[in-house]
């Protein structure tokens, strides 16, 4: 049977559709906000949601989301509430979940046990930014883990031969990183991107989902219009930042994501 991002995929490409992706962190500002942010976020249109696993050195993260991470590490968010999270998550949608993360907090966890326990939970997929696909593969202990589709990551300065060895490892779709540098909102769109993109598609047949820096709904129908998927993170990340006490906030991320989640089927 597959896993809910390939059926996704499979349902957006018959009806000629994007996929449209949102990242929140998890437990920002706090985790019964967070179940509520997620819920809204499903509510809104999103197809896939990426949820940000909090850790004190993200290094690919640009301050909008090392802020989140901290406020949710402040706010007491630990790997195991994630996973409770993501088991609250289910009890009201089958959206499919990427776990985006670094090494460091799932492997303190138990890498094996996270992914078995993650998965258990309601979990489909795990993007894990520090860790090479190719180092995976010579680590008897990572090889066993199970249970999540392993996403990766082609940046733009990515060699054509090491792109066909990431497409190898990789399972459910590849997220291709729009420019160099650590994630955050940016006013116009990188060069390239969709030549780059056909360059990656004449190597794998896996969805290829745009991220890093796309913040708008303008920006989101570009990159629908020429991709399988778009990502849009830390615009949502810092509206939930300059809203966080408002007692409504549910209403507004769902107003706020609505109409970039419209934006990638609107093409």
């Amino acid at each position: 049977m597959k896993n809910r991002i390939e059926q996704k995929f499979d349902l957006l490409k018959s009806d000629e559709k994007a996929a449209f992706v949102a990242y929140v962190t998890a437990g920002d500002p706090n985790l019964d906000k967070s179940l509520e942010i997620l819920l809204s976020i499903d509510e809104a249109g999103a197809d896939i949601i990426e949820i940000g696993i909090p850790f004190s050195d993200p290094l690919a993260d640009g301050i909008v989301n090392q802020m989140a991470a901290s406020r949710a590490l402040d706010s007491g968010t630990t790997v195991t509430h994630v996973i409770d999270l993501i088991r609250s998550f289910r009890e009201h949608s089958q959206t499919p979940l990427v776990l985006f993360t670094y090494l460091n907090p799932i492997y303190n966890y138990g890498y094996e046990k996270f992914h078995e326990d993650a998965s258990n939970a309601g979990a489909d997929g795990i993007l894990t930014l520090d860790l090479p696909p190719s180092e995976e593969k010579i680590n008897e202990e990572l090889c066993q883990a199970k249970g999540l589709l392993p996403i990766r990551l082609i940046a733009p300065t990515t060699p054509t031969t090491r792109i066909s060895e990431i497409a190898e490892s990789a399972l459910g779709f590849i997220y291709y990183v729009s420019r160099e540098g650590v994630t955050g909102k940016q006013t116009s769109l990188a060069d390239g991107i969709e030549e780059q993109i056909k360059t990656i598609k004449d190597l794998t047949d896996l969805p290829i989902v745009v991220g890093f820096g796309i913040s708008s709904p303008e920006q989101t129908k570009d990159i629908a219009g020429m991709s399988d998927g778009v990502v849009v993170g830390s615009a949502i990340v810092d509206f939930i930042s300059q809203n966080k006490n408002q007692s409504n906030l549910k209403e507004l991320v769902y107003n706020f994501v609505k109409p970039l989640a419209d934006a990638s089927k609107s093409i």
